[in-house]
């Protein structure tokens, strides 16, 4: 299986990473949670019962009395005339000694512990009457018991554990009759919604940094909360519902337990997946507790993580709008609209999926409002990383401006993860304080991955630094993209080479040569292994990858093709919903596919032939840096501009390398 030799991208991926504080725990408090009562006295007499029963039976066993010696060693001691007195019962022998023998165990140096006065040995089932006539022979007294029970008796011992779980259960199922019950299926039912009082540590607008579209659109929501009557004066009604919708790690969750410490009522917590059970009805009861507890303890705020996790659109499944999930989103729907005017509860949901939502959700009326929480800009980073180092000792050199630069694209989650790696990163150099390079190692190990340990055989050395230096040659050739900030040949994460770019400026907006310049980039390094080893291999293949989603999406949703024109084309992969796809027909015929396809090998043919062409002309820049890579495995941009020159500036007119498409 090949490796995936490129990692670079423009920007920070989307990473799951979680964005809750580590103080976000709590429990449930009202008034239903008060105990309901114990066992029952007859269970707990009956348990008792059985135990001192067992534990009496365990005591009046035969071979509790003295040592247990083999039945040859106790006929030697009646032989030898050494048995003061014996007891049968059935065929356990217990007696005492007239005086304590030397325990057989202990011969040949091995020590064994003292004999005691009484013993028990087992008799042999061959045993006739010698036994009898040996003791009467040396007027040894003995008696007998016969322990055997009866038929009724041993039915009984057999049958009584059977009875008491089938009474068990029948108790049980009797109380869990009521499904709000505290019997055992009761509690099952009941929301698991965690709730945070006032006096717990809370968070408030000053901890949320980045985001001050969020907290202006949830300000009205805090004021609500805090004066009703503010709002009910001039007949304004406050949104029963606010969903928070952005990518994993920009902070929803922080921002719902801030608008919870600011207005300072209580906060519930739950997320979309705890309402779905295997049992049928379980998430709507839990919907059912969930709601009534919120509205008991208005003024308060109701928080459902993952919402899209219970929240997507009916009928999209294969098993019909019977199923669990789509019974407790009706329930949700139906509590929502079930608020009064006067209940000061509110619903906040966050999800970073908003396109799989059902309508009915996001009508007015339940969600009437959606908050858009993107990641931060550069002064939101520099705000998010100040209160992230708040608990971390910084080196003169840090600064906080240059850092967030370098981090554009970065949510509130990656920026946390970033400090905790410098941090940690100081820790194993055994440092007093985080410095620069503490921070510079901690974003390289983010972005391109941890250093692996393998090492590579001469040539495939240095058909990775020849690829690699295609991407970067390139890159620095077209200044569409964004820069080189490094390049390296140390095996990182997945990849055995790495091309790091960073942006030097944010960016909301793409055009279109900006897109072909980066599908030259991604071909380059593949370009670069045919034309100096006349061959392909298996290391292009993440490049491959990725420039081929780029040129899809370019031809079949942003209507960059000539051929195809100005229409977009959903493509099925991308839907989530796989019943949803076959039910529905798509939207377009065989032919356009077809042609579709034709467009995206000509967008990559042409790009694989521009950056061939552009390594061609520069190959002595190519030679360089390759060279560079195999003496020093990491150059970074003042490296490379000593050896092939300064970055080519962006100029208005065509782009260097020829025209962007093959004709």
């Amino acid at each position: 299986m090949a490796d995936d030799r490129d990692n670079f991208s423009s920007n920070a991926g989307e990473r799951p990473n979680d964005a809750r504080p580590s103080n976000a725990r709590g429990t449930r408090r009202s008034a239903e949670d008060a105990p309901r009562g114990g066992i029952p006295p007859f269970w707990f007499i009956l348990l008792v019962g059985l135990l001192l029963f067992f534990v009496w039976q365990w005591q009046a066993s035969p071979e509790r009395n003295g040592t247990h010696v083999d039945y040859s060693f106790f006929l030697k001691q009646l032989e030898a005339k050494n048995v003061k007195d014996v007891e049968i019962i059935s065929n356990t022998l217990i007696g005492h000694w007239k005086t304590i023998p030397e325990n057989p165990a202990a011969k040949d140096g091995v020590s064994a512990p003292p004999m005691k006065d009484a013993f028990n040995t087992t008799i042999v089932n061959l045993e006739d009457r010698t036994l009898i006539n040996e003791l009467m022979t040396q007027a040894v007294p003995f008696s007998e018991q016969n322990q055997s029970i009866g038929l009724l008796t041993e039915l009984i011992i057999w049958t009584l554990p059977l009875f008491l779980l089938m009474a068990f259960f029948i108790y049980m199922m009797r109380r869990s009759a009521d499904p709000f019950s505290s019997g055992m299926f009761g509690s099952f039912v009941r929301s698991p919604a965690k709730r945070f009082k006032a006096s717990d540590q809370r968070n408030t607008f000053d901890d949320v940094a980045g985001m001050e579209h969020a907290k202006r659109e949830l300000q009205e929501v805090v004021e609500f909360l805090k004066d009703p009557a503010k709002f009910q004066r001039l007949g304004a009604q406050i949104p029963k519902g606010v969903l928070l919708m952005g990518p994993p790690g920009t902070g929803k969750t922080l921002l719902a337990r801030a608008t919870a410490g600011e207005a300072g009522v209580p906060f519930f917590s739950i997320s979309g997946s705890e309402f779905i059970q295997m049992f049928v009805g379980v998430g709507a009861s839990r919907v059912r507790d969930m709601f009534r507890t919120a509205k008991e303890n208005a003024p308060a705020i109701l928080f459902i993580d993952e919402i899209d996790a219970v929240g997507r659109m009916r009928g999209a499944g294969l098993g019909g709008g019977h199923d669990e999930r789509e019974q407790t989103l009706n329930q949700i729907l139906s509590e929502m609209d079930g608020f009064h005017q006067n209940e000061a509860v509110i619903v906040i949901a966050a999800t970073n999926r908003p396109d799989v939502l059902d309508p009915a959700l996001l009508r007015p009326g339940r969600f009437d409002r959606h908050v858009a929480v993107e990641r931060p800009s550069r002064q939101g980073r520099v705000g998010i990383l100040k209160v992230h180092v708040r608990k971390v000792a910084l080196a003169d050199d840090v600064n906080l401006d240059e850092i967030a630069a370098g981090t554009i694209g970065f949510s509130g989650a990656d920026l946390r993860n970033l400090v905790n790696e410098a941090a940690l990163n100081a820790t194993r150099e055994g440092k007093n304080s985080v410095t620069k390079e503490d921070f510079e190692a901690a974003r390289d190990k983010i972005l391109m991955g941890a250093k692996r340990e393998e090492v590579l055989n001469p040539h495939e050395r240095e058909m990775t630094a020849y690829h690699e230096a295609g991407h970067a040659l390139l890159a620095w050739l077209l200044p569409d993209v964004d820069p080189v900030h490094k390049v390296t040949i140390i095996p990182r994460g997945r990849a055995l080479g790495v091309t790091q770019m960073l942006p030097e400026e944010e960016r909301y907006h793409i055009g279109e040569k900006r897109l072909h310049s980066e599908l030259t980039v991604f071909l380059a390094g593949r370009a670069a292994e045919k034309l100096v080893f006349d061959e392909f291999s298996a290391g292009a293949e993440d490049d491959l990858k990725r420039a081929t989603h780029i040129s899809r999406r370019m031809i079949g949703h942003w209507g960059m093709s000539d051929v195809i024109g100005p229409a977009a084309f959903r493509d099925g992969e991308e839907h989530p919903f796989l019943g949803k796809e076959m039910h529905e027909a798509r939207q377009y015929s065989e032919k356009t596919a077809f042609t579709i396809d034709q467009e995206v090998q000509r967008f990559l043919n042409a790009a694989h032939d521009r950056a061939t062409t552009m390594l061609i002309d520069h190959r002595d820049k190519l030679d360089k840096i390759s060279k560079g890579l195999l003496e020093n495995e990491l150059l970074d941009r003042d490296d490379i501009t000593a050896l092939i020159g300064p970055p080519v500036q962006r100029t208005p007119g065509n782009p260097i390398g020829g025209p962007l498409l093959a004709p």
